[in-house]
């Protein structure tokens, strides 16, 4: 027992020492830890240069912690008075993500013979831009008072508040459930999601008021548990401890948001970036090869309808045309919510986690450089003059940039 728990202690201290200075190391870079963390996953996971043996069962503990509270300062960082607003203007242009970016990751599974299960869980994996990502590179690039940055935000909540809807039902695929339990799994979904977006609506300051505290331990302790609690109970019904964590932080409102942000974002990062390792973990890395010219492929191409989708979002909103290109390149980040959905479904196809693994290396690393040139080189293959960038409200989008050191 004595052995066990020394072996753990070593083990785990060496992954957090080495998430440490990996993160400075991309910080230093300027860019995303995401890649590095997964990495620091394959070289320490099956297959990899020095397998983990003691700490395995914690990490894959830690790496559900992490799940959940990435959810839950998601959630943080939205009213509901934000999603529903958002939901009323630019559900046209969220449609219009949805078929341009899943569709493509549903045909490559099926065209690999991965089947429907796996179609829809790759659908997910290529559709949801990483809100993480491009938080830091908005913030990074000075455009945070740019005029196509609340339609960047709004992308992204439509993107977040679909998972509500799109967890259960994958979680019922993979579960195994008929025509019947799917249904019923969504309709709870579905009715707890507009249950709490009206209980948040009408009743937000109450359950903000109950949950408030003047002492830090207190705040941290009740909001924790209550998450923790919550994503339990969902998991249980089968609609996701994610959703579950996620519709905790939109029920939260005000300074008690603002107080659980500042606690949680801590543990949100440590347990963030030991999900990342954990699903290295999982992945051998003699199976990245194989799919490395499919993932690059469909980065490519998934990269491409980003740009698309950013563009027209931006043009429904009279944004210009430099605004709509930039729109366009900052959307092309893939991170957290892909591994999140790959590690879900990687029991029902083997290939799907180094798939995933490498169009999420792939694509964390070009999004950066696709926000920062597809402007300039759509300018330049098109011999149009920029007009200056017109500031806009930063007060909705000054709470995208909180996230930026999230681990995706």
């Amino acid at each position: 027992m004595h052995e066990n728990i020394t072996a753990l202690l070593i083990e785990l201290g060496a992954v957090i020492l080495a998430l440490g200075i990996l993160g400075r190391i991309a910080g230093r870079l300027g860019f995303s830890p995401i890649p590095l963390y997964l990495l620091a996953g394959l070289a320490f996971g099956h297959g990899g240069l020095l397998p983990l043996a003691a700490s395995e069962e914690f990490v894959a503990t830690g790496a559900e912690i992490g799940v959940i509270l990435l959810l839950l300062l998601l959630g943080l960082e939205y009213t509901a008075s934000d999603l529903v607003s958002t939901l009323k203007t630019q559900y046209i242009s969220g449609a219009v993500d949805f078929l341009l970016n899943a569709l493509p990751g549903a045909a490559v599974a099926l065209l690999l013979g991965w089947g429907p299960v796996a179609a829809v869980a790759l659908a997910g994996v290529t559709w949801i831009s990483s809100s993480g990502v491009i938080a830091k590179v908005v913030g990074d690039l000075g455009r945070l008072g740019n005029r196509e940055t609340p339609v960047i935000l709004g992308i992204l909540v439509l993107e977040d508040l679909s998972m509500a809807v799109y967890l259960p039902i994958l979680t019922a695929l993979l579960a195994g459930v008929g025509l019947a339990g799917g249904s019923i799994t969504l309709l709870i979904s579905l009715g707890t999601v507009s249950v709490v977006l009206f209980i948040a609506l009408r009743y937000g300051r109450v359950i903000s008021r109950a949950v408030s505290s003047d002492n830090p331990e207190m705040l941290l302790l009740v909001v924790l548990g209550l998450t923790l609690l919550v994503a339990g109970i969902a998991q249980q019904l089968q609609v996701s401890a994610a959703v579950g964590a996620f519709l905790v932080g939109i029920a939260l409102s005000g300074e008690v948001a603002h107080g659980a942000r500042n606690l949680l974002s801590p543990l949100r990062d440590l347990f963030a970036a030991v999900f990342f390792v954990f699903f290295g973990l999982s992945t051998d890395p003699a199976k990245i090869p194989p799919v490395l010219a499919i993932a690059f492929g469909l980065a490519i191409l998934t990269a491409l309808t980003k740009i698309i989708t950013g563009w027209y979002a931006a043009r429904r909103a009279g944004i210009s045309t430099a605004g709509r290109w930039r729109a366009g390149g900052t959307l092309v980040a893939r991170g957290e919510f892909s591994i999140v959905i790959a590690g879900l479904a990687v029991g029902v196809e083997p290939k799907l986690g180094p798939l995933a693994t490498a169009y999420v290396l792939i694509l964390v690393i070009l999004g950066p450089v696709a926000a920062r040139y597809t402007e300039p080189l759509a300018r330049r293959l098109t011999h149009k003059p920029t007009k200056p960038t017109e500031p806009t409200d930063v007060t909705a989008v000054e709470r995208l940039d909180d996230t930026a050191h999230t681990a995706g």
